[in-house]
């Protein structure tokens, strides 16, 4: 409380600042010496305003100059500011700092003084750099994340018949942290974040970032299938920057022929889309087929010939022709990270998993009291996005046998369909006995039942998949920490006839997962996203909760 009284005596109190009886002092050279001397000591006490009561060189007259300031304002002690217009400069500029950049237009309203103190560069790069993560100096700048053939564009000029590149970027340097703030961050501050697009079944992962000197929708692809454990690939959709002073402009950056002219519209709150106003830089010179082969080695790394089951032949061909009806105009909506408490199994988030002919699919894994759930960000034909295509009991965990028994579908299907016959009874069946241990032949491996919550064996175990049990990729870690009786969507083409199957979640470590489907005796191989992704947390745990909702009924 003293130390807030002596701030607002600092701020409120009567008299001239230091700095400007410095300058009417050295205005006076034939003041006397014992002038100065006072003012000195008025100087003097100025700097031991602020200081609580326990230091040791009086937090008392503090007090007192406080109390006398905020009553009658007939102190006897020094004279000080009466208001914040008798603040030096500098000061000033320390203050307007931390308040937020919506706050600072109205505050150019009071007087002349503040409006000429706010068009300090300082003020609006610290609130650019706070407010949006805004770290390049335009005086110095480096974007970092284009590459030289989205800065720069072929021209060819005909008069000498050679080609030139010309830079696309505009000239910063008659630009201030104030003109990128007011019409570039603070206008499109509402799209930054992770956002899904409207392709149909398919989906995908959208990252709105500002990036360097530009705001820049990030496309998130998988790696190229199976290879889950490379780093996820990026593609730049759009950006916005300062192309004049007063104004921002909005680019695609769709196709082969650099940026060219786009659009962006707020549809409603948490959805916006993009429209491409030249759509002839999306185009080829060889055409849909030189199209289709571009498309295919950016998608899948390889070329049709490669590919020899004609199954995925076919569902390949059937995403290019979807989504290439999207390359003009598409509409995004908003979905957060799912919020993490002490008690979750494991940090929740984003990963890639492996899912047979479809490819690589981004799942967001989210925990809710004793269920696990994994919802499709990107998704195929079968099953589209938005789905839940995991389901995982953390009440119901599995303890394994030993590797001999682990090689055998028949004893792991044994083992997990007794737990699924349990779990189809209900909750009140767990203190029963399984009808599949009692009704077999034979006793079950050592190690098969079920335990407690909690009580399965943290510590690294054995794993071996099961033979016959296909996997995309067979490289996968050959020791886990857990497992868990759980349900995985499976579906006919155009997402008909859709049902939860038996199968098995195989926690190996923090940032790795597996899920075993009985049904399909296929082996989905999961890793965590690990790209740093700002803007992204929900609100609240019920606007998380009602984002899930929606994206189910998105696709359903």
């Amino acid at each position: 409380m003293l130390l807030r009284m002596a701030v607002c005596a600092r701020l409120c109190g009567a008299g001239q600042s230091r700095r400007c009886r410095r300058r009417q002092r050295h205005s006076q050279p034939h003041q006397d010496s014992d002038s100065d001397m006072d003012m000195d000591e008025e100087e003097e006490e100025e700097r031991v305003v602020g200081k609580t009561k326990d230091e040791p060189d009086g937090g008392s007259s503090c007090h007192s100059s406080g109390a006398g300031v905020l009553g009658s304002g007939a102190s006897a002690g020094p004279p000080h500011p009466q208001s914040l217009l008798d603040l030096p400069p500098e000061l000033l500029v320390e203050i307007f700092s931390s308040l937020p950049g919506t706050a600072l237009p109205n505050l150019a309203l009071v007087c002349k003084k503040f409006r000429q103190i706010l068009n300090t560069e300082t003020i609006w790069r610290r609130r650019c750099t706070e407010e949006f993560g805004m770290r390049d100096d335009l005086r110095k700048m480096e974007i970092l994340g284009m590459s030289s053939r989205d800065l720069y564009v072929k021209r060819v000029n005909p008069q000498v018949k050679s080609g030139r590149f010309m830079k696309l970027l505009p000239d910063y340097e008659h630009m201030d942290y104030r003109d990128v703030y007011t019409h570039l961050l603070h206008p499109y501050r509402h799209i930054l974040g992770l956002w899904q697009p409207d392709i149909g079944p398919y989906g995908g992962l959208l990252n709105v970032v500002v990036d360097g000197l530009f705001i820049i929708g990030w496309m998130y692809l998988p790696p190229h299938d199976p290879r889950v454990e490379d780093p996820m690939r990026r593609r730049p959709l759009f950006r916005i920057h300062m192309w004049e002073k007063n104004k921002a402009a909005v680019e695609c950056m769709y196709g082969h022929k650099g940026p060219h002219k786009g659009d962006i519209q707020t549809v409603k709150k948490d959805e916006f889309s993009t429209k491409c106003n030249q759509t002839d830089h999306h185009r080829m010179p060889g055409g849909r087929q030189e199209e289709f082969r571009t498309w295919l080695e950016e998608e899948w790394g390889r070329t049709l010939e490669d590919i020899f089951h004609e199954h995925m032949q076919e569902l390949i061909l059937m995403k290019f022709i979807y989504t290439s009806q999207y390359d003009n105009c598409l509409t995004y909506r908003r979905i957060y990270l799912p919020p993490c408490l002490p008690s979750d199994l494991l940090q929740p988030g984003l990963f890639k998993g492996t899912y047979g002919s479809h490819g690589l699919e981004i799942i967001m894994l989210s925990f809710h009291g004793s269920k696990a759930k994994a919802t499709k960000l990107t998704g195929d034909p079968n099953v589209p996005a938005g789905q839940l295509t995991l389901e995982i009991d953390l009440n119901r965990p599995v303890r394994l046998p030993d590797l001999e028994h682990q090689r055998s579908i028949e004893e792991l299907s044994r083992l997990v369909l007794g737990v699924h016959e349990e779990a189809q009874r209900g909750p009140q069946s767990r203190d029963a006995p399984s009808e599949t241990a009692e009704g077999s032949d034979s006793a079950p491996p050592a190690g098969a039942e079920d335990v407690e919550p909690g009580a399965a064996a943290s510590e690294a175990q054995p794993f071996v998949l099961p033979l016959g049990v296909m996997a995309r990729n067979e490289v996968y870690p050959r020791t886990c920490k857990m497992c868990f009786y759980g349900t995985g969507l499976i579906a006919g083409h155009g997402f008909t006839s859709p049902e939860r199957t038996p199968g098995l979640f195989v926690l190996f470590d923090d940032d790795h997962f597996g899920f075993i489907w009985l049904e399909l005796k296929s082996f989905s191989l999961y890793s965590r996203l690990t790209d740093q992704l700002s803007h992204a947390q929900a609100p609240t745990l019920e606007r998380f909760e009602a984002m899930l909702r929606n994206m189910q009924s998105w696709t359903s």
